[in-house]
């Protein structure tokens, strides 16, 4: 059974909570082990090493932990440029700026508001060292295209695949692709362990590094493997390891994905279908998956013709008690974007789709007259 909590509204997001998950992290209470690395890690690092052959995975406390991992195992410092869209969350930005780079904002596609591939050359300098893709919604970046252009350029790849696990580009799971890649195991995420991540190392070379970043610049896991007689400070590094408990929680939601999934899908195609109506009228645009794509169904964007059309219809849904809302305020107009990154480009369509986006609620226990309700609003601006 899942456990519902008393709610007046639809929330945008709920996990997907059952008593799986009250079993394990029950039973890494009563393991006395709470600490990070322990046997619930090492069965999740597990699950999710077995769609990452020959990556390697880390769990972490957050995708903002994986990202600032990145950062270090890329060598990113101070005068360095880093490429990525303006429409993402800060992390994407900060693991960088951190480090001393500068975050270079290039902008989207208007298709599936993904990094825009065709725009990345004219970015490139000098000082570029990585490229950022971000697979908005679920939906893959042109990978093909951004890793040859790497190759060339001879700059990382790293993956913000925080709203990407369980989905693929060409049947290659998002994160397997770039040099490193990072995803999010957050309460709004399609699986959850609260607050959590995951790093993939897909450069072999970068493995035995990360895990000294990750456990604080220390060479301790070396020590628990028996390759060393005691463990020092060997490099930089930070508390990067996730609780027992957070391991718990997410080797659960794990082994339930497929169900998670499927009733993500179930919602995602109620709208498809419902909202196709007010796509032929121009009223709004639906989310573009392309053929190559595989979504694991995070996001249900709608796009509208302007910012006041957007508003009507959040004003309508909210009249309902229904919660849906917009999404990043972009990076480059927010303040900090402003004093520590800079703009290649115009940002038109990163500033349209600020402007007009709107999300809908989608939730694994989402019921179906919600979804219908939604629907016949929308259907009715």
């Amino acid at each position: 059974m899942e456990f519902d909590t008393p709610r007046a509204r639809v929330p945008l997001s709920k996990p997907a909570i059952s008593d799986h998950e009250l079993r394990y992290v029950t039973d890494a209470l009563r393991s006395g082990r709470l600490a990070g690395d322990g046997p619930f890690t090492a069965r999740v690092v597990a699950a999710l090493e077995r769609g990452l052959a020959p990556g390697r995975a880390l769990l972490v406390h957050s995708c903002t932990a994986a990202l600032e991992m990145a950062a270090l195992l890329a060598g990113i410092g101070p005068g360095d440029e880093v490429i990525m869209p303006s429409f993402t969350f800060v992390s994407t930005a900060n693991a960088f700026a951190l480090r001393g780079a500068v975050p270079v904002f290039v902008d989207i596609r208007p298709d599936t508001l993904n990094l825009d591939e065709r725009l990345i050359g004219a970015a490139l300098t000098e000082r570029t060292r990585a490229v950022v893709p971000v697979h908005y919604a679920g939906v893959g970046c042109a990978m093909d295209e951004i890793c040859a252009l790497a190759r060339d350029a001879g700059i990382v790849v790293i993956e913000d695949a925080a709203q990407g696990f369980d989905a693929s580009y060409k049947g290659r799971p998002l994160g397997t692709q770039g040099d490193l890649a990072a995803y999010s195991f957050h309460e709004t995420k399609n699986l959850t362990s609260g607050e959590g991540g995951a790093l993939l190392i897909n450069d072999p070379a970068l493995f035995a590094r990360a895990r000294v970043i990750r456990d604080k610049g220390t060479d301790r896991a070396a020590f628990k493997d028996g390759s060393v007689d005691k463990y020092s400070w060997i490099d930089l590094g930070s508390s990067y390891l996730p609780s027992e408990l957070n391991a718990a929680l997410i080797l659960a939601q794990l082994e339930r994905r497929a169900e998670i999934k499927a009733a993500r899908a179930k919602v995602w195609h109620a709208y498809h279908a419902g909202l196709a109506r007010l796509e032929a009228r121009g009223a709004a645009r639906r989310p573009v998956v392309p053929a190559h794509c595989a979504p694991n169904y995070h996001l249900y964007p709608l796009l509208f013709p302007t910012k006041a059309a957007r508003a009507r219809a959040l004003a309508r849904l909210d009249e309902a008690g229904l919660d849906a809302t917009f999404h990043y305020v972009p990076l480059h107009s927010s303040p900090a974007g402003r004093r520590f990154g800079r703009v290649a480009g115009s940002l038109a369509v990163t500033e349209r789709v600020a402007d007009c986006i709107l999300r809908l609620p989608l939730f694994p226990g989402l019921e179906q007259s919600d979804a219908a309700a939604i629907i016949a609003l929308l259907d009715g601006l």
